[in-house]
């Protein structure tokens, strides 16, 4: 049975109906955690809060919910039986924002990005204005029959490539995200470095990584040297950077804990893993996050709880400016724990 076979016969929680299937539950669920002190709180003692932003130099835009697969982990609660599709009016009002207000870095996710109708014309105009575009790509999708032609695309327009890939051996990353996922991933690591990317030169391949478990990402410098050790000494792939993620308690991971038990053991963890240090590197303090309704978060994981930007910023795409934007306190909460733990956590890995 392929990844693809498998991912549509394991439902989304929307689709299941699963109390935890909206965002308010899952804040709710959070907010009521009896943890040491509250997030604003560890801001406070390092001098943090409110946090605000340092400038603005990359916007995510998270183009669907649609993906080929389902993932145990995923905070986006992504899978084939998602519908919510960037509409034309708002991929313009995007489009407008990154060349009017010179973003130097366009970041493309999902779900799995490819898989919007309009995804090869977004890439090739947001190339056009001159922005470092980054596409994050669950190496399964672009082997489907319709979207095999984007991986010469994205090479066409030196995009650099963000990869999923839990683990460097079959067992543990199919165990997250279904059977056969990592046979299709490694035949998708090949192609890409067939093309190029990840070779050494101008075409950037970066995998993410992130624990198939309720613990911490080791190191991220000895992981790197490790998994490419091993993924070219296994598999004759090659890759630039490896980053770490930490599983965010979001969504089917945030489901999972409450299954096991285990909500308060992870957060208690998380909190107490708080680093200072990693606090003032997160994301959410160069990085705009823009849903496919058009809505402006202050990061993907804020997206997915449905934080709005706070009252006094512009709250969608088309009433947005640098200038009030980057003037704007950060939303914070629980799951925020998550970014800061150890080493930090961000769509680039660690962060201190």
């Amino acid at each position: 049975m392929t990844a693809t076979k498998l991912s549509r016969i394991l439902p989304t929680l929307r689709k299941a109906g699963d109390a935890l299937a909206g965002a308010p539950a899952q804040v709710a669920l959070l907010d009521a955690l009896p943890l040491s002190r509250s997030f604003e709180d560890a801001l406070a003692a390092s001098s943090l809060f409110p946090l605000r932003p340092v400038r603005l130099d990359i916007l995510q835009v998270n183009v669907g919910r649609k993906c080929n697969q389902t993932c145990r982990h995923c905070h986006v609660d992504a899978g084939p039986d998602r519908t919510e599709t960037m509409p034309r009016d708002v991929i313009e009002a995007v489009l407008r924002f990154l060349e009017r207000e010179r973003i130097p870095t366009f970041d493309i996710t999902g779900g799995a990005p490819e898989l919007h109708p309009d995804f090869r014309e977004i890439v090739t105009r947001a190339a056009d204005t001159g922005a470092h575009v980054m596409h994050r790509c669950n190496l399964t999708a672009i082997l489907l029959p319709n979207y095999r032609d984007i991986p010469a695309l994205l090479a066409t327009n030196k995009v650099e490539i963000v990869a999923s890939l839990p683990y460097f051996q079959a067992r543990e990353t199919d165990t997250q995200r279904g059977s056969g996922v990592f046979e299709e991933s490694i035949e998708s690591l090949k192609w890409l470095n067939a093309l190029g990317y990840g070779t050494g030169g101008e075409l950037t391949l970066n995998l993410v990584s992130n624990p198939v478990g309720t613990f911490l990402p080791g190191d991220q410098q000895a992981l790197e040297k490790h998994w490419k050790r091993e993924l070219q000494r296994r598999y004759g792939v090659t890759f630039d950077q490896l980053y770490t993620i930490t599983n965010m308690p979001i969504s089917r991971f945030l489901d999972f804990l409450e299954h096991a038990g285990r909500t308060i053991e992870y957060m208690t963890k998380l909190a107490n893993a708080y680093n200072p240090t990693a606090a003032a590197g997160v994301m959410c303090r160069n990085t705009l996050s823009v849903g496919y309704d058009g809505m402006l978060y202050d990061c993907d994981f804020n997206q997915m709880l449905e934080l709005a930007l706070e009252a006094s910023a512009p709250q969608t795409i088309f009433d947005a400016g640098r200038a009030s934007l980057e003037q704007r306190s950060i939303v914070v909460g629980p799951h925020c724990y998550g970014c800061t733990a150890g080493a930090g956590s961000s769509c680039g890995g660690a962060t201190a």
